[in-house]
């Protein structure tokens, strides 16, 4: 199971920390997996947004590249995003997902329900 929290309605500029944690059998080897986040804009399809590795490698879309820190607390099974300098194009439904193939796809087509965060003035 996958469960994301931590959004919400932010100003242009502002920051959020966004949080999902893992819980079930699959997610007993949290810590060897590469895990993810992705969002999807109203109308939109979901995107792939930043990746931490089992190594704790991180790698990030150009759109929030910069602006975005992705981490992890393997002895929690909690995965994080740190959203800085938002915008409104940022405004969309976040999901985590993992473990990742090839770094960027969900390996199972299991999405919890996401957290939605919404930028505007």
């Amino acid at each position: 199971q996958l469960v994301e929290s931590g959004g919400g309605l932010v100003h242009p500029g502002g920051s959020l920390t966004l949080s999902c944690a893992a819980s079930g059998s699959i997610f007993g080897a949290f810590a060897i997996y590469d895990m993810g986040w992705f969002r999807q804009a109203p109308g939109e399809q979901r995107e792939w947004v930043a990746t931490i590795t089992s190594r704790s490698s991180t790698t990030y879309s150009d759109s929030v590249k910069g602006r975005f820190t992705i981490s992890r607390d393997n002895s929690k099974n909690i995965l994080y995003l740190q959203l800085n300098s938002l915008r409104p194009d940022d405004t969309a439904l976040y999901f985590c997902n993992g473990p990742l193939i090839r770094l960027k796809t969900p390996q199972y087509g299991y999405w919890g329900q996401g957290t939605q965060v919404t930028v505007s003035s």
